[in-house]
């Protein structure tokens, strides 16, 4: 029988993704003017940056001409043929890790093992894994169609990097989607798993939560 494999976070009120990114305010119970009470007047409200918890990011987010969520094809990030490729050796992840793979068409999701320090200090480490920019060039030469990573993200986010992310601006200059903050891809098989990291269409916002999952059997 298929099974459904959940491989996001949840987002609470006032969870830290990652330093340095505003918290989430969650509040349920507003009240819709104007409806009647009992049908359907209760309503949630939550006010967050599009960075918080498993989210995606689009070229948007990099290139001021790039497509954001609503000019998201859903081919490019649902439905898609997945492979788990474990690289948890080194922080600096490059592209000896994807030798030898039949990428072509594929979600690409990197499996570190980082997520096992979600919600704690250690999480946000200057020392999380990502790729080189080396890598994100071979992801796009092997022909991934998204690529996604169970760390803070892509790229080196030290002080000592200036703001550079060059692994996102690869990616993102080809038009593959990113997800980051991925979690328990240990439970996904290597390959024979589809893909799902759908957001909402919102025009405007180049990244947004996503709830990613995974089909398999």
């Amino acid at each position: 029988m298929p099974k459904l494999v959940d491989v996001s976070h949840q987002i609470t009120d006032g969870m830290t993704t990652s330093p340095g990114v505003p918290r989430p305010v969650v509040r349920e119970g507003v009240s819709v003017p104007g409806a009647v009470p009992g049908h359907g007047d209760s309503s949630g409200r939550v006010t967050m940056v599009g960075a918080t918890g498993t989210y995606v990011e689009m070229p948007a987010h990099r290139y001021r001409d790039g497509a954001d969520l609503a000019d998201l094809d859903l081919a490019r990030v649902a439905g898609l043929p997945g492979t788990v490729v474990t690289a948890a050796s080194s922080p600096e992840i490059g592209p000896e890790a994807f030798g030898g793979l039949d990428l072509r068409g594929r979600a690409v999701l990197v499996r570190t093992g980082w997520d096992r320090h979600w919600r704690t200090e250690a999480y946000g480490r200057f020392d999380h894994p990502r790729l080189t920019e080396t890598a994100a060039k071979a992801l796009v030469e092997a022909g991934a169609v998204l690529v996604g990573i169970d760390s803070v993200g892509v790229d080196d986010t030290s002080p000592a990097s200036e703001g550079a992310r060059p692994a996102l601006a690869v990616l993102l200059a080809a038009g593959i989607p990113v997800v980051s903050h991925l979690c328990l891809l240990d439970q996904l098989p290597e390959e024979g798993f589809t893909f799902f990291a759908a957001p909402p269409k919102v025009r405007g916002m180049a990244a947004f939560p996503v709830r990613a999952f995974a089909l398999t059997g």
